[in-house]
């Protein structure tokens, strides 16, 4: 029995003895500090910090973000002073106290044996964070332009997230919540897909989206769903992009991205239905745009056969643009196909009557599309468009005046010319 007490009594003045220890670490490392020798600080919290008795004493974790801070501190005023900081050193310290003055204040709200809540640190932490704030941007920044857009990302959430932590909870003028504030959203978001870290960027665009959008000068409301469908595009996503398009084309139906996207992806499924509905939204949303909208609605209706319907829609991007390059092109392959469709259809007729009859009306489409490929053609010539784009209208052209010249309208001069372009002998 004395053997078992002497054990018990050993163990528990070893256990005392311990936290003595700890105890006198963290006094040891406050007086370090005090004496800027900040590498003799954290070596002596390092045992505090993981001793379970000591870990989670809200005084540990203070102290821990002090040594930080106090190295931003003295970088800073160097800076202040006009004298060399080290820039590397400064911002480090000032994430080196960021978490630990977190972890301090979560401690501190932490109930008593009596279910009471004392924080002695709060206060302190609350005031070092809020004065630190502004200089998370400065530290975003100076990582952003180093190209370290995962640390520059960091600084800038930080920034995002202190005026809503809970130390500030009822403090409602605490931080002015302003367009700047808005913009560092935006570079925190900017900054992680620069890294490339897209899940990141998901979240970070998740949660800006469903925080109040105020008005600035580096990015509008809608970019964020934007900038969210890219995200699901780099992920391979498919599904969760669809669902960004529709949420932006009902929330921002005057948006050139969401209805024209939509558009696309009904097209590649070949649910041109569902196309031709959105397209009649976005036109209708926004009319000034009919070379873009009305051409691809052509288009749609031209794949399905309507070309007449088609030419009203080609015509109507002209109307409002007669140089529009899209639907300049369009309208001639209208024409063009209805030219073939018609002569593949002759070519089967047995009645002479018919067939010159039939004739007559593919030379007219055949002219018809002349007028609209040749002023499509000079455009590209006129901004010196590549090889690849201006060939295929350089083909269309040579197919029309070979077709002409076989029907009794003479081209051979514009096929020869034409053929030169392409290099193409004609033999």
């Amino acid at each position: 029995m004395k053997k078992l007490l002497f054990i018990t009594v050993t163990l528990s003045l070893l256990s005392v003895g311990t936290v003595s220890a700890q105890k006198s670490a963290i006094k040891s490392a406050k007086r370090a500090l005090d004496g800027k020798d900040l590498n003799e600080a954290r070596s002596l919290l390092k045992g505090a910090i993981t001793n379970p008795e000591t870990m989670n004493d809200p005084e540990t974790w203070k102290l821990y973000g002090d040594i930080g801070n106090k190295v931003f501190d003295d970088e800073r005023i160097k800076q202040t002073l006009g004298q060399k900081a080290d820039d590397n050193a400064m911002y480090n310290g000032l994430m080196e106290s960021y978490l630990p003055y977190i972890k301090a204040d979560s401690l501190g709200q932490i109930p008593d044996s009596k279910g009471k809540v004392k924080n002695k640190v709060r206060k302190d932490v609350a005031s070092i964070l809020k004065a630190n704030h502004p200089f998370y941007i400065n530290g975003g920044v100076y990582y952003n332009e180093q190209k370290n857009y995962n640390k520059a990302t960091e600084f800038f959430e930080i920034y995002w997230n202190i005026p809503s932590l809970p130390m500030y909870e009822g403090e409602a003028n605490a931080f002015v919540i302003d367009s700047t504030f808005q913009i560092i959203k935006y570079y925190a978001i900017i900054t992680s897909i620069q890294a490339e870290n897209y899940f990141k960027a998901e979240k970070l665009l998740n949660r800006a989206i469903k925080e109040p959008f105020i008005a600035n000068t580096a990015y509008i409301e809608s970019d964020l769903y934007e900038l969210l469908a890219s995200t699901y595009i780099q992920q391979g996503d498919s599904a969760k992009y669809l669902d960004v398009l529709y949420k932006g084309a009902d929330k921002f139906p005057k948006s050139k991205y969401f209805i024209p996207n939509l558009v696309n992806v009904f097209i590649r499924r070949g649910e041109n239905t569902k196309a031709l509905d959105y397209l009649d939204v976005a036109i209708k949303n926004d009319p000034t745009n009919a070379c873009d909208l009305n051409s691809v609605k052509g288009a749609l209706l031209a794949e399905k056969g309507n070309f007449d319907a088609a030419e009203v829609e080609y015509n109507k991007a002209l109307t409002q643009d007669p140089n529009c390059e899209r639907a300049l092109e369009a309208i001639a392959v209208n024409y063009i196909l209805q030219a073939q469709e018609l002569k593949e259809l002759t070519s089967k007729l047995s009645d002479r009557q018919k067939q010159m009859e039939n004739d007559k009306k593919t030379v007219d489409f055949y002219q018809k599309s002349l007028v609209p490929l040749e002023k499509y053609t000079e455009l590209l010539k006129g901004r010196n468009a590549e090889k690849s784009e201006i060939n295929p209208a350089y083909m269309k052209l040579r197919n029309v005046y070979y077709n002409l010249s076989n029907m009794g309208i003479d081209k051979s001069k514009e096929l020869e010319v034409i053929e030169k372009e392409l290099g193409v002998n004609n033999q």
